[in-house]
């Protein structure tokens, strides 16, 4: 007596409760990664540019794609716009300071100018 084995490709629609149609899925999307390769030289080269700019970049270079596609593949290869770097001060500071008992002109006895009003 032969024994009739079901395969699944997964476990059973019945087990988990789920459409037989979601388990074969299959993803019908093109092959994106010369499109990729693309927009992450771009953003290489333009480190301050955003997907919209990169998106202009690229439909310039005469690649049809819609903006919000532009925007995923952005995200999911984990570009994002460099930030600026902090502008460079002088350390220390910038007059030297008086030591106690010294004036900062020779006028100066540190009463309140004539004519100025306290606040």
């Amino acid at each position: 007596m032969r024994l009739r084995v079901m395969v699944f490709p997964v476990t059973p629609p019945r087990v988990i409760a789920a459409d037989r149609t979601v388990i074969r899925y299959q993803s019908r999307r093109d092959d994106e990664s010369a499109l990729r390769e693309k927009l992450r030289d771009l953003a290489h080269q333009r480190r301050r540019f955003g997907y919209r700019r990169l998106h202009i970049l690229l439909r310039r270079d005469g690649v049809l794609i819609n903006r919000k596609k532009t925007q995923r593949l952005y995200r999911e290869e984990g570009l994002t716009v460099r930030r600026r770097k902090g502008r460079k001060r002088a350390v220390g500071a910038a007059q030297p300071a008086l030591e106690p008992g010294l004036r900062a002109r020779p006028d100066d006895d540190g009463s309140p100018v004539p004519g100025a009003q306290r606040r």
